[in-house]
C-alpha cells in the first residue's frame, strides 16, 4: 500500500461536541458549515487554496466578528473537509488507496486548482494517483471499489475508467502470473481450490479471486476491458467468471428461496442484472466453461426469473456439452409451484442437443479402381485423412448421444417421483432419445416403475401409453425378473418380458432348436448389446451398487407364468398385436403358455412352430 503525507505540521484539531476548531493566536473569522458540523477557522489560509469558498465569501454578508458558509452535500463528508483544511493550515496529511477518491473529489468541489496557487491540493492528488495507485494492482483495486460511494464524481474526474484500463492492462500483460496477488499469495498458495457448490477445480487466474470483490457494474466494464484485450485464454475467463457467479449467486438464490418470492422488486432487479451481466460476459468458445457451471447458471435464472434471452442463451449453450452432465444438474427447480422441476427447459436443451448433434457412425464407402489399390501405400493413408476425421467426429457424436440417453434415462427416475408431473411431459421426453442411443432400457424401466408407483391412478390405455417406449428386448434378466411380477405394469407388457425371457433361458439351455433364424438373430443381437466392447461381461457388473436392484425375494419364471394366469382372468388384454412378431392368432397360444406353467419350453416350441408356419403361409 502506498502511502503520501503533506505538510509538515502536528494535527491541531481541537473538537467540542459539534464544534471543532484550530488552535492559533489568531482569533477566526470564518465558519464553515458541513454536515451539521460547525469548524471556527481563518479566511487566509483557506481562501488562498479554494476558489469556492472565495467565491462564497464574496456572496454572502459579512457579521460582526464570524462570516458563515454552508457547504451541503460536501463529498466525502467532515473527514474530507476536514483533510482539505488540513493541507491548507499546512498540517500533514495522510494519502492512500482507500481515501485518494474521496480526497480528489472534495478538491475537485473546493476547487483547490493550479488557478488558485501553484502546487494546489488537486494537483499532488493527480501526481499521487498516476505514480504510485495505479501502478500497483491491489491499490487500482482498491481505489475502483471506493468510486462506487462517489459514482458522479469519479466518471466525470475520470477515475474509474483509468483504474479499469490499469487493472485490465496487468492482466493483458501476464494472465497466468501469480506474484502480483496478495490474497492469492496468503490465501490460494497452500490451497488451490476454488469451492463451488461443492465442486473443486483449480483456478490458474491469479486474477479471478481478487476482482471478484468488484460490484456487478466495475467487474463487468472490468471484464469487457480483459476480453477485448484478445490475450487472455477463453478458459481463464470462464474460470473467472465461475468464481464471480460462486461468490455472489448462492447467497442471492439463498435469500430468493427464503423469501418464497416476497423480495422487494429493487433487490430482484438487482440480482437479475447480476446474473444477465454474467451472462452476456460466457466466452463464446465451447470449452471455455463446464455444463455444470452452466446449468447452475440456468438453475439461478429460474429462481431469479431472468430474461426469456438469457435462459434461451443458456438452454443453447447447455445443449452443446450436454453430454457433460450429470443428472444432479439437471434437476433445476421450475419456477411455478405445478411442478418439482423444470422439465420443460430439459426438453428444449435435449431437442437442441439431438438437432446440432450428427448421425451415428456409418462404415465409409469402399474406394475402387487405381485409387483402391493405391490406397494401400503409406501415401494413401495421408489421402483419407478427411474422410477419417469425418468417421470420427461422426463416433464421437454417437458416443455423446449414447452418454445423453443414460443421463436423461436418470433423470427420468428423478423427476418421475413427482407426483404432478404429467404424463405426456414424461413420455416426450423418454422418446426424444433415439432407438439406437439405449443400448438396455433397465434404467427406462426404473424410470417407468417409479412413475407407475407415484402415480397409481393411471388407467389402463396411459399405463399402455407410459411403456410405448420401452423395448423388452433390451431388459436385463434381473430386470426381467423384477417386471414379471410387476402388478403395476400393463399385461401386454408383462407378457412380452416373459415371452423373450422364456425363449431366451431355452437357448441358453439347449432344450431348443428350432427357433425361427430372425429369432435367433433377435437374441444374439441383445447379448451382443449388452456386452462392453472388449469384455464377456454384461453391462449389469458396471452398474454402481446402490443402482443395482435386489432379486433374492423375486419368483421362478414358473410362478410367474402362475401370477400371468390370474391376471389373464381378471383383464383379457391380449387381443392386439405384440410390437415384436406376435400375432393375435398367438395370443390363444400364450394363453395356453400360461395355463400351463409346467410345461413352459414345449408350449413355446409350438409357439415358434405356428409362428414359423404364418410365415411361410405369407410368402
Amino acid at each position: 500500500m502506498k502511502f503520501m503525507k503533506l505538510g509538515h505540521r502536528p494535527d491541531t484539531f481541537y473538537n467540542s461536541e459539534s464544534v471543532r476548531s484550530v488552535s492559533s493566536e489568531v482569533s477566526s473569522d470564518l465558519v464553515v458549515q458541513v454536515n451539521g458540523t460547525r469548524y471556527l477557522l481563518h479566511k487566509f489560509p483557506l481562501l488562498s487554496k479554494c476558489l469556492r469558498l472565495q467565491r462564497l465569501c464574496s456572496e454572502s454578508p459579512e457579521t460582526t466578528q464570524h462570516q458563515i458558509i454552508q457547504l451541503p452535500d460536501f463529498p466525502g463528508g467532515t473527514e474530507c473537509f476536514e483533510l482539505c483544511a488540513k493541507f491548507c493550515y499546512g498540517i500533514t496529511i495522510t494519502l492512500s488507496a482507500y481515501n485518494i477518491v474521496s480526497a480528489r473529489c472534495a478538491a475537485e468541489y473546493l476547487q483547490m486548482t493550479e488557478e488558485v496557487e501553484k502546487g494546489n491540493l488537486v494537483y499532488k492528488l493527480d501526481v499521487f494517483f498516476n505514480s504510485c495507485i495505479l501502478n500497483g494492482w491491489k491499490d487500482s483495486i482498491i481505489t475502483l471499489q471506493t468510486t462506487k460511494s462517489f459514482q458522479l464524481w469519479s466518471e466525470d474526474l475520470g477515475i474509474t475508467s483509468r483504474c479499469i484500463e490499469a487493472i485490465a492492462s496487468k492482466v493483458l500483460s501476464n494472465p497466468l502470473k501469480v506474484s502480483l496477488s496478495h490474497s492469492y499469495s496468503r490465501r490460494g498458495r497452500d490451497r488451490d481450490d476454488i469451492s463451488v457448490n461443492g465442486s473443486k477445480t483449480t483456478s490458474k487466474g491469479w486474477w479471478a479471486e481478487e476482482l471478484s470483490e468488484l460490484g456487478i457494474d466495475l467487474y463487468w466494464r472490468t471484464m469487457i476491458a480483459i476480453k477485448s484485450g484478445g490475450k487472455v485464454p477463453s478458459n481463464l475467463v470462464g474460470d473467472a467468471l465461475r468464481i464471480y457467479a460462486s461468490k455472489w449467486l448462492p447467497n442471492i438464490i439463498s435469500r430468493n428461496l427464503e423469501s418464497n418470492g416476497e423480495t422487494t422488486t429493487n433487490s430482484n432487479s438487482k440480482s437479475r442484472l447480476l446474473l444477465e451481466s454474467i451472462i452476456s460476459l460466457l466466452p463464446t468458445e465451447k470449452a471455455s466453461v463446464s455444463c455444470s457451471f452452466l446449468l447452475k447458471l440456468l438453475k439461478a435464472a429460474n429462481v431469479l426469473r431472468a430474461s426469456s434471452s438469457s435462459r434461451s442463451e443458456l438452454a443453447r449453450r447447455i445443449a452443446i456439452q450436454l453430454d457433460e452432465a450429470t443428472v444432479p444438474d439437471l434437476l433445476i427447480p421450475c419456477p411455478s409451484n405445478d411442478m418439482t422441476y423444470d422439465v420443460d427447459v430439459i426438453s428444449t436443451i435435449l431437442e437442441q442437443f439431438m438437432l446440432q448433434s450428427q448421425s451415428p457412425p456409418t462404415s465409409p464407402p469402399r474406394v475402387k479402381g487405381r485409387f483402391e489399390r493405391h490406397r494401400r501405400s503409406r501415401s494413401a493413408n495421408n489421402g483419407d485423412f478427411e474422410l477419417l476425421e469425418s468417421r470420427r467426429s461422426s463416433s464421437a457424436s454417437h458416443s455423446s448421444k449414447i452418454k445423453v440417453a443414460k443421463l436423461i434415462d436418470g433423470y427420468l427416475k428423478e423427476i418421475g417421483k413427482d407426483v404432478n408431473l404429467p404424463l405426456s411431459k414424461f413420455t416426450d421426453l423418454a422418446e426424444a432419445i433415439p432407438d439406437f442411443a439405449r443400448l438396455d432400457h433397465d434404467d427406462l424401466y426404473r424410470a417407468i416403475d417409479i412413475y407407475l408407483k407415484s402415480h397409481p391412478n393411471l388407467n389402463k390405455s396411459e399405463r399402455k401409453r407410459l411403456c410405448r417406449t420401452l423395448d423388452c428386448k433390451k431388459l436385463s434378466m434381473e430386470v426381467c425378473m423384477h417386471a414379471a411380477q410387476n402388478e403395476l405394469l400393463p399385461l401386454r407388457v408383462v407378457v412380452q418380458v416373459l415371452f423373450f425371457e422364456q425363449a431366451r433361458a431355452a437357448m441358453a439351455g439347449g432344450q431348443l432348436t428350432d427357433l425361427p433364424s430372425n429369432i435367433k438373430a433377435l437374441l444374439a443381437a441383445q447379448d451382443d448389446a449388452s456386452r462392453p466392447p472388449g469384455s464377456l461381461s454384461t453391462n449389469r457388473s458396471m452398474v454402481q451398487p446402490e443402482d443395482q436392484w435386489s432379486v433374492s425375494n423375486l419368483k421362478s419364471p414358473s410362478s410367474n407364468l402362475s401370477t400371468l394366469r390370474m391376471k389373464l382372468a381378471e383383464n383379457d388384454d391380449l387381443d392386439e398385436n405384440f410390437h415384436d412378431g406376435i400375432s393375435k392368432a398367438n395370443s390363444s397360444k400364450v394363453k395356453q403358455l400360461c395355463s400351463l406353467p409346467t410345461r413352459p419350453k414345449r408350449m413355446f416350441s409350438k409357439l415358434w412352430s405356428t409362428t414359423n408356419r404364418s410365415a411361410s403361409e405369407k410368402s
